[in-house]
C-alpha cells in the first residue's frame, strides 16, 4: 500500500489556504500546515480542532519549515507556497518605498527562501513538486497597484527559471495566477455583500462572475498530486478570462 503524499501548505488561514487544505485532505494527502498565527499555541489547537486530520508546523520561519517537515515525516513530496499580501493602492510617484520593500519581502523573498529549502530536500529525494499560488496582476498590469503587481511579477518570474534548474531532479515548478477569486483576504464578506461593488468588478471579467475558491483548490490538488508531472515552467491564470 503506497504511503500518502506529504504536502506543505503555507499561510493556511489566508488566501486560498482555507479551501485548499480541505481539498488536499480529500485527495488523501497528509497536509502539513503553516501559518504565522500558529506561533500562538492556542491558535494551533483551535485550527487542529477545526480541521481534523491536518498536521501543524510549530515553526513559522521559511528557513526552518522544510527541516521540520522532513524531520517528522522523512520527506516532502509537494510544496504549495500560498503567499497572501494586501494590494496597497498608491500611484507610483506617491508609493512608500518601505511598503514596497515589505511587499517584496512577503511575495518574493519569503517564498524564494522557502523554495530553496524545499529544492534541497527534493533533490535528495530525486523528486517533488513546487507550486506557487500567486496572481495574474503582473500579466495584465493594474494602474495604481504597481507595488503589488511588481512583487507578484517577481514571484511569477521564479517559475520558468527554477523549473529549468530543477527539472533534472524531477521537480516540476509551476504557479497559479489567481485573481477575482472569492477569499477572505481580498474579498471579505462586507465587500461581497456590496452588490454595486461586485457588479463593477464583474464588468472586468469576461466570464461575468467572481471565481470560487474551490476552483483554485482543484488546480492546487492537481499539481500537488503529481498527476500532471510533465507540466513545468508555467504560470497559469485562473481569472475568468481577465488575464
Amino acid at each position: 500500500m503506497s504511503q500518502p503524499q506529504i504536502v506543505l501548505l503555507t499561510h493556511v488561514k489566508h488566501f486560498i489556504g482555507p479551501t485548499a487544505v480541505h481539498r488536499l485532505l480529500r485527495e488523501g494527502m497528509r497536509v502539513v500546515c503553516h501559518d504565522m498565527a500558529f506561533a500562538d499555541p492556542a491558535v494551533r489547537e483551535a485550527f487542529q480542532a477545526e480541521v481534523p486530520g491536518v498536521e501543524i508546523c510549530t515553526t513559522t520561519a521559511p528557513t526552518e519549515l522544510v527541516a521540520e517537515v522532513a524531520g517528522r515525516f522523512g520527506r516532502l513530496d509537494a510544496l504549495v507556497s500560498n503567499d497572501p499580501y494586501p494590494a496597497v493602492r498608491a500611484a507610483v510617484d506617491e508609493a512608500d518605498p518601505a511598503e514596497f520593500r515589505r511587499a517584496i519581502e512577503a511575495m518574493m523573498v519569503w517564498p524564494y527562501t522557502l523554495i530553496g529549502r524545499a529544492a534541497a530536500q527534493m533533490k535528495a529525494q530525486n523528486g517533488g513538486r513546487i507550486l506557487i499560488v500567486s496572481s495574474a496582476a503582473p500579466l495584465t498590469g493594474i494602474p495604481n497597484y504597481s507595488m503589488y503587481a511588481i512583487a507578484r511579477g517577481g514571484a511569477n518570474a521564479m517559475v520558468p527559471t527554477l523549473s529549468k534548474e530543477l527539472a533534472r531532479w524531477n521537480i516540476p515548478v509551476n504557479a497559479i495566477a489567481a485573481n477575482y477569486i472569492k477569499n477572505p483576504d481580498y474579498f471579505p464578506p462586507e465587500l461581497l455583500a456590496n452588490k454595486e461593488a461586485v457588479a463593477k468588478m464583474v464588468k472586468n471579467i469576461p466570464l461575468g462572475r467572481l471565481g470560487e475558491p474551490e476552483e483554485v483548490a482543484e488546480l492546487v490538488a492537481l499539481f500537488a498530486s503529481g498527476r500532471c508531472g510533465f507540466v513545468t515552467g508555467h504560470v497559469i491564470p485562473i481569472a475568468g478570462g481577465w488575464a
